[in-house]
């Protein structure tokens, strides 16, 4: 009970998953209630659960999703129902009628048309031949196999309905988020190595604990890829989005731009720690520390912009983006400093067994999506 009331407490008091969450439930249970209303008391329907049932199944994060799916689970039904309606009028409702609808709508519901909702076309012929077979006669029939298609209409459009008229769900901050999750994952794993390079020579548990975290990043990368999408997706059929016209600072195929060198950002940065690790393994000595100095400085700069992006705020973008642009300037500055010192210690730079070259290309890449990630705000800013 205490949890379920701390969990109370944060969907009343902020917003979050559990406001989301809560929302999504007295929306439900809304469009739920109307459709069993309509099917039951006007339509005194013999099965009114279908409208209930369709009112929750498409009530979708976004606005789009709700349209785009009621419409793939009306044609499923309508579909299921058709087949069952006609294989039974030809051959009346034995078994061997309901092998072949269920053959039949098992392979319609395959279609890629009908996405997620393809397994409908099946449940929906097993419901129409099961009233089919409890008909008397072929008019009850009739009417009883189009009513299952008029109540999963009448759910589907209630439930859209009100995903649209009430809160509709408007995720345009997950862009935000999903820059900020990035940029964070950068920030911290470049916050643990500059200070340990500054330091000379990180030991192999460090350098391998630096690799696997970057691994990790992979899935941060799926995630926020997935909450840009959605955040792009609950625009579209969304009447909330005429109240964003005042705050247009960074378009979605911004917010991509910058989330797309992040990415790239990180796969840099796993492969400089990859060959960190590598290298450690093979020799335990770091001879040039005023190059690993330099280096540690250079992630440093990386780690501040990071942590500035990781505060992302469309709101106050024109102001970010001009701090972004200092510190990308402070980055370049390092970057050359790396460059400077490699050259002047006359490192191996060619020599696959040590991280130098690695160090200096990774640099370079580094410093370049840093530079397209500013250049790509004050673009949009401006635009």
């Amino acid at each position: 009970m205490g949890q379920a009331g701390q969990w109370c407490r944060r969907a009343l008091l902020s917003a979050g998953s559990e406001r989301d969450a809560l929302l999504l439930i007295g929306k439900s249970t809304l469009a739920a209630t109307l459709a069993w209303m309509v099917s039951f008391y006007a339509l005194d329907a013999r099965s009114p659960a279908f409208a209930p049932f369709s009112a929750v199944l498409i009530m979708y994060v976004t606005v789009y999703q709700s349209v785009t799916q009621s419409l793939r689970y009306v044609g499923a039904v309508a579909l299921g129902v058709t087949v069952q309606a006609a294989l039974g009028f030809l051959a009346g409702p034995d078994l061997l009628t309901f092998v072949l609808v269920a053959a039949i709508a098992l392979s319609i519901g395959r279609s890629r048309v009908l996405g997620v909702q393809g397994p409908q076309v099946a449940t929906a012929a097993f419901f129409a031949f099961s009233t089919y077979s409890s008909a008397t006669d072929d008019t009850t029939r009739i009417t009883q196999l189009g009513q299952i298609v008029l109540l999963v209409l009448i759910g589907c459009a209630i439930g859209t309905a009100v995903n649209v008229t009430i809160a509709p769900p408007m995720r345009y901050r997950s862009a935000e988020y999903s820059v900020r999750t990035l940029a964070r994952a950068l920030h911290d794993l470049t916050a643990d190595m500059h200070p340990a390079l500054r330091e000379g020579a990180p030991d192999a548990d460090t350098t391998a604990r630096w690799r696997e975290r970057a691994a990790l990043t992979g899935s941060l990368i799926d995630q926020a890829r997935a909450g840009l999408n959605t955040a792009e997706e609950s625009v579209h059929y969304n009447p909330r989005r005429l109240l964003r016209r005042h705050r247009n600072h960074l378009t979605f195929q911004g917010f991509e731009t910058v989330l797309n060198a992040l990415e790239r950002t990180l796969y840099q940065l796993a492969s400089l720690t990859r060959s960190l690790d590598q290298w450690q393994e093979e020799e335990n000595d770091y001879h040039y520390r005023d190059f690993l100095d330099c280096y540690a400085a250079f992630l440093e700069a990386i780690c501040g912009f990071a942590r500035t992006l990781s505060t992302l705020d469309e709101a106050a973008l024109p102001e970010q983006a001009e701090r972004l642009a200092g510190l990308a300037d402070d980055a370049r500055a390092r970057r050359r400093e790396v460059a400077a010192e490699a050259e002047a210690q006359s490192l191996p730079l060619a020599d696959s067994a040590r991280p130098y070259g690695v160090l200096v290309v990774e640099a370079t890449r580094l410093m370049e999506e840093v530079q397209h990630t500013s250049d790509t705000l004050h673009t949009w800013i401006e635009a």
